[in-house]
């Protein structure tokens, strides 16, 4: 950065800082008219910055606008399309994911205060907040995108910020396979296997592809079923016309209001759903979805953590024995093995490409 371009930003940063002087002194007294931001800025470099050139003074009417309402210097991270996922750890350090492989970058923010102003902004939105009490939140942007933040004491080193950003639309099954995540036999066994209702378990690690695929796959439910989705933060794009999209609620500060999975799941069996769909099973809910795939909820998708297709068949089996009601261990194998026909399994490789690297079929 040269002396003139560190300049151009000290003084947009003064000059922001003044703006949110005369907008809360303004808002305390409850006079004035309300006038639009772009226009406050405009007459604040007026004032300030009369004698620079105009390049100059855009530059830093452009820089008070982001930082006030924006999310400061992560703005051109994404504006920029092929960056699937912004991290933030702490205030100078920004890496980002691009093509599934994670790399640095040079953008950094001046403090933790305008760390926590961006945050602050992303959450106000949402209806969500972030303090002491509640320290860590996960959330849903109007996009799709999905936004975690852990602020300190637990996060040592500054607040953690994640942005995995979901486009619009999802790449479909034809497209997979263009693309290598999926073979064109892998694609016609899939396809088969859902038309014929059976169940389906998508297994893989952390940002190995699994919503990507889960979502891909659903494109082979019938138009006519209903069908009713569960999540924890709803980022599938479903394209049936019969589609009802269900999303867990975390508890309030008080420690009140909580929907889980489970209630949902428990819930959507008397929806008369046709097809079952869940985000990702992760807790107690599963042996309430082993319980539907054996009592006729035939044809349900979801994904879970795991390495291998019998590592997903064992986690399935651990999850359900949370639920604490006493079932030996023998009963609910059992139940999985009869409840889950097919389990995917995708990986994603070192360069970042995400394939899908067997269908395992399960014993009934």
């Amino acid at each position: 950065m040269d002396a003139r371009q560190r300049d151009v930003e000290e003084l947009a940063a003064a000059l922001r800082e003044r703006l949110v002087e005369r907008r809360r002194a303004k808002a305390a007294a409850g006079r004035g008219r309300a006038t639009d931001l772009a226009e406050e800025v405009e007459l604040l470099v007026a004032e300030e910055a009369a004698l620079l050139g105009d390049e100059d003074r855009e530059a830093i009417a452009a820089r008070i606008a982001r930082d006030t309402v924006g999310l400061g210097p992560l703005e051109a991270l994404l504006a920029d399309p092929a960056v699937e996922e912004v991290m933030v750890n702490g205030p100078e350090s920004v890496y980002v994911e691009r093509g599934g492989r994670i790399e640095p970058t040079t953008v950094a923010f001046a403090d933790e205060e305008e760390l926590r102003n961006a945050i602050e902004r992303i959450l106000a939105p949402l209806g969500r907040r972030i303090d002491e009490l509640s320290p860590m939140v996960d959330a849903r942007l109007a996009d799709g995108s999905r936004v975690n933040v852990v602020i300190p004491p637990l996060s040592i080193d500054g607040p953690a910020l994640s942005i995995r950003r979901f486009g619009a639309r999802r790449p479909g099954p034809r497209e997979l396979v263009e693309i290598g995540t999926l073979s064109r036999e892998q694609h016609e066994r899939l396809e088969e296997a859902v038309r014929a209702r059976r169940s389906v378990l998508i297994s893989g690690g952390t940002g190995s592809g699994k919503t990507t695929l889960l979502n891909a796959v659903s494109s082979f439910i019938a138009a006519e079923e209903r069908v009713v989705t569960i999540e924890d933060a709803a980022e599938l794009r479903l394209q049936q016309p019969h589609v009802v999209r269900l999303e867990s609620r975390p508890a309030s500060v008080e420690g009140r209001g909580e929907v889980t999975i489970r209630d949902l799941l428990r819930n959507a069996l008397r929806m008369r759903p046709d097809r079952i769909v869940i985000g990702e099973v992760r807790g107690a809910e599963a042996l309430d979805l082993l319980t539907a795939l054996n009592t006729g909820h035939d044809g349900a998708l979801s994904t879970v953590h795991a390495n291998s297709p019998t590592d997903a068949i064992a986690r399935l089996e651990t999850l359900a024995l949370m639920a604490g009601v006493g079932l030996p261990h023998e009963a609910i194998a059992e139940q999985a093995r009869r409840g889950v026909e097919l389990v995917v399994q995708i990986e994603r490789r070192p360069d970042g490409a995400r394939r899908v690297v067997e269908i395992a079929e399960m014993g009934r």
